[in-house]
């Protein structure tokens, strides 16, 4: 009888279901990791719009507004370099429920710091508070959320990773549009204002916390933490080597990286160039009404800025959850990993394409949630999905590198290209395009060698399990 129960599906396994094929004993945990992932988006997209009103506001005198927040982006590579060096050291001191919890409270204590900078609260507007601000969100966005996916990885095995991580997905894509339906709600409703959300981002943050030390100790299917091998070995065990090394030493791991170089030089070139519209499109309409005053103009360029990228990241993340829970796991299933990697560098080259050739707000807005939908349900799958067959210390001490360090690094040549293209070739917003079309070809190119090294690494390991 108690084997039976053991390999008969609960009711939330059963309903889980129809979204993945999920197996007696695992629906807990994922549940757990489900709901964690969602808190940790949610609080995210609390904190992303207030990023872009804030930088909005902050002026630098001979930049434009899209050169300050392209240059800002690149600073994010410089402070990451020394961050996942001395994240990597931790890892290997450190249990990882230790170590992600300890992140996450200094993360929580920087929001407090930031929603007392704010513009308005005890400052008018301090001098490069946004500046400041934007660069910390850009590593929160990538570092807490690469830790909370190595985590997952590192808790399921390859063959129950491609089944599980998808459904996990979807809390990630769910926690997004929901953190971005809060904010429009309750910004627009007056409930509160922006900046309050820095202090309530701290409450699905600290939720999260409690949910991974749950899940630590449950581990994939339950088994209590002491009939586990080793419960208090660090994150990642290793050689000592530090983790860009690690990373530079290791050709599937490079190439890992390089992709997610390319990947964000392309994606934070389109995300510069719709910035660009944005504001052009708000000065349009200040002048428009007459609004000559400083402080009014400030006003009206944060609260403008803040209501486009709200509504934006909704419709992105309400298409990207539809994508994750009807489409990403069939055809991760179906297809295999190579279709869902290349599925987003070939929409891309789509959607640049067409902005390229008419270069208009409404067709940038269109195709930038195509691409960024895409890039956060079935593309995060695959980026998930490519870390299966690696070892824990890859884990913990590699992946936080390449989905921070690598992926900030193409935030910094989008911003060599936005000095080249402004400064130097004065380049208009539709050859601006063109551009990052030509990157796309790069990246495709890039991704179909992951392809053929992903097979070939899940073969060797195959090869060595079956010895």
């Amino acid at each position: 009888m108690q084997a039976d129960r053991r390999t008969r599906l609960s009711m939330p396994e059963r309903m889980l279901r129809v979204f993945t094929d999920i197996r007696a004993g695992e629906g807990t945990t994922s549940l757990v990791l489900f709901a964690n992932v969602f808190l940790i988006l949610c609080a995210y997209y609390f904190i992303k719009p207030l990023r872009e009103s804030w930088i909005a506001v902050s002026d630098v005198a001979g930049l434009s507004k899209m050169e300050v927040k392209a240059y800002s982006s690149f600073g994010q590579s410089l402070l990451l370099a020394g961050v996942v060096s001395y994240y990597g050291r931790l890892s290997a001191r450190w249990p990882r429920g230790t170590l992600i919890t300890r992140a996450t409270l200094a993360c929580m204590a920087c929001l407090v710091v930031f929603w007392m900078l704010q513009p308005g609260l005890l400052l008018a507007n301090l001098p490069g508070s946004g500046i400041a601000f934007y660069l910390w969100v850009g590593m929160f966005g990538v570092f807490i959320v690469a830790q909370f996916w190595a985590f997952a990885a590192d808790l399921y095995a390859d063959e129950r990773g491609q089944r599980l991580l998808p459904l996990i997905g979807i809390g990630a894509t769910a926690g997004a549009a929901a953190g971005s339906f809060l904010t429009e709600f309750l910004v627009a409703g007056q409930w509160f204002d922006s900046g309050t959300l820095l202090l309530l981002a701290n409450v699905p943050l600290a939720l999260s916390i409690l949910l991974t030390r749950v899940a630590d100790a449950r581990g994939p299917l339950g088994t209590p933490k002491r009939e586990r091998a080793r419960p208090t070995t660090p994150a990642a065990a290793g050689d000592g080597r530090g983790a860009l090394t690690f990373v530079l030493r290791h050709r599937y791991l490079l190439a890992a990286a390089i992709v997610a170089l390319l990947t964000n030089w392309v994606n934070t070139n389109g995300e510069n160039l719709l910035f660009r519209v944005v504001q052009e499109a708000l000065e349009q309409e200040r002048q428009a009404q007459g609004i000559v005053d400083p402080a009014a103009t400030i006003r009206f360029v944060r609260a403008g800025t803040a209501a486009f990228y709200g509504d934006y990241y909704f419709w992105v993340n309400v298409t990207a959850l539809a994508l994750q829970a009807i489409v990403a796991s069939r055809l991760l299933k179906y297809g295999g990993f190579g279709v869902i990697f290349l599925m987003l560098p070939s929409i891309a080259l789509v959607s640049y394409s067409s902005m390229a050739v008419l270069p208009l707000l409404w067709m940038v807005r269109v195709m930038k949630v195509a691409e960024n939908s895409v890039d956060y349900s079935i593309n995060n799958t695959a980026r998930q999905v490519l870390w299966l067959p690696t070892t824990a210390e890859m884990k913990y001490k590699a992946k936080p590198v390449v989905d921070s360090l690598f992926v900030r690094l193409g935030d910094g040549f989008a911003a060599l290209t936005v000095l080249l293209g402004v400064q130097v070739l004065h380049l208009s917003t539709q050859r601006f395009f063109y551009v990052t079309v030509a990157l796309v070809l790069v990246w495709l190119a890039a991704a179909a060698v992951i392809v053929r090294e992903h097979r070939r690494l899940v073969a060797t390991r195959a090869a060595a399990a079956a010895a």
